[in-house]
């Protein structure tokens, strides 16, 4: 229970900030030992869950005012929405299998956290009106990216919207929007495998499912807030020491 408390609330603060849910998801029950559900895909699918309903309530009037007066949006998401889809079908076992490494999720901090510095280079201008089809596919497919621990969703999309021309601001709204229909898509393909996975102990589900929320509200209030005003800097430094420390861990286990 303490186990899926803390991963609930790991995930909501790292799900949105960008410094990678999964690769925390994955390193975290590495360091400590912590082995069966808590340290599955099907758990961390559990958790997003949590995490999307803090996207929808956190959002609720944007998707009221796209469902009333920008339904062209709406159709943007979904179709930055495909790629994600197809290839996380497609490959979830694979992904599962081979890339769940704490290798490659240092390798993965390091290299997107470059990207993320070289997005605060480009020059930006454009609001979230002015989302075009090809602006949402071409941020839908560096999405595609995120399925690689270590990556980060929000860090990639928010970068791919920066790299398109988009505000800060801006492109940190549109990948939350994003990313609400792929997270959701995902739990409901995984709803029949969580409720085995978990069988009659509902509680596990719950417990990280609240701690996720909570955090994810908090985490989302500050990350809006501070991207108003600030770059992502701060957090690349911290993607930079995680990889570190990871490195020094493998190291050390020889």
């Amino acid at each position: 229970m303490i186990e899926s408390i803390v991963l609930g609330m790991v995930q909501g603060l790292t799900e949105f900030i960008p410094v990678s849910s999964t690769g925390h998801l994955v390193l975290i029950p590495g360091l400590f030992g912590w082995s069966g559900l808590v340290n599955s895909l099907t758990f961390d699918i559990a958790l997003h869950f949590g995490t999307t309903t803090a996207l929808l309530g956190y959002f609720w009037k944007d998707w009221a005012d796209i469902l009333r007066h920008r339904r062209k949006l709406i159709f943007q998401i979904l179709a930055g929405t495909v790629p994600v889809g197809v290839v996380g079908v497609l490959f979830k076992d694979t992904i599962a299998e081979h890339l769940r490494r704490m290798d490659v999720i240092a390798g993965m901090l390091v290299l997107f956290g470059g990207v993320m510095l070289l997005a605060e280079r480009v020059k930006t201008g454009k609001d979230l009106p002015a989302m075009t089809f090809r602006d949402a596919l071409l941020i839908g497919g560096a999405q595609v990216l995120a399925l690689i621990p270590g990556v980060s969703r929000s860090g990639v999309t928010i970068a791919a919207g920066m790299f398109v021309g988009y505000r800060r601001p801006d492109a940190a709204r549109f990948s939350f929007l994003l990313s609400t229909p792929a997270v959701l898509g995902a739990t409901v393909l995984e709803s029949r495998s969580i409720l085995q996975n978990l069988g009659g102990d509902m509680s596990l589900f719950f417990s990280g499912f609240l701690s996720s929320l909570l955090a994810g509200l908090a985490a989302l209030g500050f990350l809006m807030n501070y991207l108003r005003k600030k770059p992502v800097t701060v957090f690349v430094y911290y993607r930079f020491l995680l990889a570190g420390g990871i490195i020094l861990t493998l190291c050390l286990r020889g």
